[in-house]
């Protein structure tokens, strides 16, 4: 890592006319929300030259912008305010946690003000330096080695936190979960944003999952990594500088450096902050088949049987929403799905495991006394409440009428949740649970009667995320939870829901957050039936395995939409080779299991299958490894061989591990096998 020099990172100096010499890749935005102008870009202190350059700032920041360092205090020193009630001064609270792992958190002034030793007395022999400039907003974390990462530009307040980082090379993987194009990212002036959604994939959407971590891989071939722990909305823009700009509406700034040096290094040493990912149980990696638009257990045990009489290799049936009464949790229809529990039983005879899925909503408008998982939650006080804290917070979603939406970080929930799970385990003798819509997803935007006017629901700053909007698609940022405000826990929900319910021998989740792979397996969400989105498949496969959640695969031949017969059986090449295989599409399209279009497609898919049966010793050893070590079961051809450039762009193949590699074909009309 190389140290960069002030000017790299575009400040400026003297008049905005001055300025329009700085190369435009040199800028750091300082209008970041849309609607910029001249006049309210200099009304903060801010510079002003517009470019025609697509996403580049016009607006960008001077030389005196952030924050100057006495010892670890900080003191605003410049008039530049993005949003106002800046806070000043602030602390910094640097730790040496091991030889390649360093933690820095910037806050207000007495909260977590404990100074834990001094970047000048290091209680490790540390592979790193930490070194601060008492005259600007720059600090340096040193590779003793060979260089630095510089950190700068902070700007603190009320509900804006930012901080600018350079990145020694434009080698940049991670942030999530968006539907990335390339593994390896774009610099030029894109920005992500990370905020839990119940969004189907699209390119620069924020979807499920808020992961907002990145590994860089320099230019002598040595790679770091750095999380920025912190759940509330935010996003981060990719400058060619090159540059990260973090920004965050709340919380404080907790960074976690990890110094490598190979990326497999970086990945070990993150999982071990995290939390190294579940063991998965033996049998959940085998072949698994769903879907939503099973209108009855008579379809169930059709496809089924077809999946045997061609002897495709097959281990797990899932049920969707579909084997609920009316889609109300811990039921079963009846009519429909008469049966179910005796043929869940047969199943087991038989060598396979079934998979239920359970939604975090439950509904209020069952008649009283006769819906249990509503009268007990009620009665134990486990639900969302709005601003008041007291009435519980309305929604809309699956189920019929209005829904209650339980709050997991309560512990009377966990104790709620877990006795529903395992009274219904005896009624349906399931083996794993999938958890879906666990954002938390909600049809209203925000709850009845809606969001209230005020900073919390509709703060200063909103981060680049779908809508513009905290409150689309799910509760309003100030409903209270048991650990305080949603603005801030929104995005912990899916990972509280996973903690929970942890303990199972499979569990499967939507929404995800840091940590999430000590528990849960993921799915990449509704994607589509298109050739691209076969391909996209692999970047965030690969990047789930960066973000410590290696159990991870995508819908096998797509969700939405009708597959064609050549995309699907060319996916479910692909698919036999993701860590978690599973093939499931949605209601009202056509159905894609691998049985379903005849002879030659089954005798194809048996024989990929097979191969992944054959190799599944292998596989379970790869998570084993995992589950210890924290290494990747997936991984780009760039982990291993990093000093080869042409490696550091390949996604369109991966490798199980160091020594298998999958090359699958990614294109329309290619020869059939």
């Amino acid at each position: 890592m190389t140290a960069v020099p002030p000017s790299a990172l575009g400040h400026s100096y003297g008049s905005s006319t001055e300025q329009c010499t700085v190369p435009v890749a040199r800028r750091v935005d300082c209008h970041p929300q849309p609607g910029a102008t001249q006049e309210n870009c200099e009304a903060r202190g801010c510079t002003w030259c517009a470019t025609d350059i697509p996403n580049a700032p016009s607006c960008f920041f001077s030389e005196d912008s952030g924050y100057g360092y006495s010892l670890v205090t900080l003191d605003k020193r410049s008039t530049v305010s993005l949003f106002g009630n800046d806070i000043s001064p602030i602390v910094m609270d640097v730790e040496f946690q091991t030889k390649d792992r360093l933690r820095f958190k910037v806050s207000i002034l007495g909260e977590d003000a404990i100074i834990r030793p001094t970047p000048h007395q290091p209680t490790i022999d540390a592979n790193y330096d930490v070194e601060f400039s008492p005259d600007s907003s720059r600090f340096q974390v040193k590779r003793k080695s060979t260089g630095t990462v510089p950190l700068v530009d902070m700007f603190f307040s009320n509900q804006y936190l930012q901080i600018t980082t350079a990145v020694p090379s434009t080698s940049v993987y991670g942030f999530g979960e968006q539907e990335h194009v390339s593994f390896k990212h774009n610099m030029d002036f894109v920005t992500y944003g990370m905020f839990s959604r119940d969004q189907a994939p699209t390119p620069l959407a924020n979807l499920y999952g808020v992961h907002p971590f990145y590994m860089c891989v320099e230019d002598d071939s040595n790679a770091h990594g750095v999380l920025l722990l912190n759940s509330n909305a935010q996003d981060v823009s990719l400058s060619p500088n090159p540059s990260l700009t973090f920004r965050t509406i709340g919380g404080i700034l907790d960074f976690y450096v990890f110094l490598g040096p190979t990326p497999e290094n970086v990945i070990q040493q993150y999982t071990e902050a995290i939390g190294r990912p579940h063991m998965p149980a033996y049998w959940s990696l085998g072949f698994h088949l769903s879907r939503w638009g099973y209108p009855s257990l008579d379809v169930v045990k059709e496809t089924v049987e077809r999946m045997h009489q061609y002897d495709i290799p097959f281990d797990v049936q899932h049920f969707d929403i579909d084997y609920m009464d009316r889609r109300l949790d811990f039921t079963y229809d009846k009519t429909n799905y008469a049966g179910l529990p005796e043929y869940i039983k047969e199943l087991k005879t038989e060598g396979m495991h079934s998979v239920i899925i359970l939604d975090p909503f439950i509904s209020k408008d069952e008649e009283p006394g006769t819906y249990r998982p509503y009268d007990l939650g009620q009665e134990m006080g486990v639900w969302i409440n709005n601003s008041d804290g007291v009435t519980p917070a309305i929604g809309k979603s699956l189920p019929p009428g209005y829904s209650v939406f339980p709050d997991y970080t309560n512990p009377r929930t966990v104790e709620w949740w877990t006795q529903l799970c395992l009274e219904f385990k005896d009624v349906l003798d399931y083996d794993g649970i999938w958890i879906d819509m666990n954002e938390p997803s909600n049809d209203l935007t925000g709850q009845l009667p809606g969001c209230a006017a005020n900073d919390i629901n509709n703060p200063p700053y909103i981060p680049s995320i779908t809508g513009r909007s905290l409150s689309q698609k799910t509760l309003c940022p100030d409903s209270k939870t048991y650990l305080g405000e949603h603005y801030n826990t929104h995005s912990l929900f899916g990972c509280v829901v996973q903690q929970a319910t942890g303990k199972r021998a499979f569990v499967l989740s939507r929404s995800t957050f840091v940590g999430s792979g000590k528990h849960a397996a993921h799915w990449l969400g509704d994607n589509n039936s298109k050739w691209k989105d076969m391909h996209y498949s692999i970047i965030g496969m690969l990047e789930f395995n960066l973000f410590g959640i290696p159990f991870v695969g995508a819908d096998i031949c797509g969700f939405n939409s009708n597959t064609t017969y050549e995309l699907c059986l060319r996916w479910t090449q692909l698919g036999s080779f993701y860590p978690f295989s599973r093939n499931h599409n949605a209601e009202g399209n056509a159905a894609q299991d691998p049985a379903v279009f005849g002879a030659q497609f089954a005798k194809i898919a048996r024989s990929a299958l097979r191969i992944r049966y054959s190799l599944l010793p292998y596989l379970y050893t790869l998570f084993f490894e995992s589950h210890v070590h924290g290494n990747t079961v997936v991984r780009s051809l760039m982990h291993e061989f990093t000093s080869d450039q042409q490696t550091h762009g390949i996604d369109t193949a991966f490798l199980w591990g160091p020594a298998f590699m999958v090359a699958p074909v990614l294109q329309e009309a290619s020869t059939i096998i």
